[in-house]
């Protein structure tokens, strides 16, 4: 849930039951109620409390969505965000071992990173051919604020060393792909295709 404060600044809060682990044992698993909130785009605070039931753990979940609803938070409609495409520039149109090691290494860096900072949600990857025998990761996020998830991704992927060098960021309008303008780019132009 999202709400702008009085500055403008974008906030989030988000709430979760975790049910315990998977390892099989014959002891209960221990049930958090889990509280994650911040500023869009940077790193949340999280506060999880020890509960007896998942019927509390449920109970609390709808107090959560009653409070921040009160406080002024509601759901972003998929229509009121941005679709940011991250795209990685491959050497090959045929996807290689190393490539799929590329996709699941990005898929797992930026789903945590930008779901800890409220930056956006991964929606969907795929390889694409680039034309001349090259190729393109394309990475799919929705995003509440296509500046801080953009930011966001750059760090990631810098950090990652992730094929920075490759990198290209566009965003544009939920359900118009075909007007993605680049935001970052290797070469510092703002012309994107998919």
């Amino acid at each position: 849930m999202y709400k702008k404060d009085d500055a403008g600044a974008l906030a989030f809060r988000e709430a979760w039951v975790d049910a315990g682990g998977t390892e099989e044992t014959d002891e209960p698993a221990e049930i958090f109620f889990v509280v994650n909130h911040g500023a869009v785009g940077h790193l949340s605070t999280s506060k999880e409390v020890t509960v007896e039931t998942l019927e509390e753990a449920e109970a609390m979940l709808v107090a959560f969505a009653e409070q921040c609803a009160e406080d002024g938070y509601a759901v972003l409609a998929r229509e009121d965000q941005t679709l940011v495409v991250a795209q990685f520039a491959l050497k090959n149109d045929r996807v290689s071992d190393r490539d799929k090691h590329l996709a699941f290494r990005v898929k797992e860096s930026l789903t945590s990173h930008l779901a800890w900072r409220g930056s956006g949600v991964l929606e969907k990857m795929e390889f694409t051919a680039a034309g001349h025998g090259l190729g393109k990761l394309n990475v799919y996020i929705v995003a509440p604020d296509p500046a801080r998830a953009v930011a966001n991704i750059k760090v990631c992927i810098r950090e990652e060393k992730l094929d920075f060098t490759k990198l290209t960021v566009a965003t544009g309008p939920i359900e118009d792909p075909s007007a993605l303008r680049a935001k970052h780019s290797p070469t510092g132009t703002t012309i994107f295709s998919l």
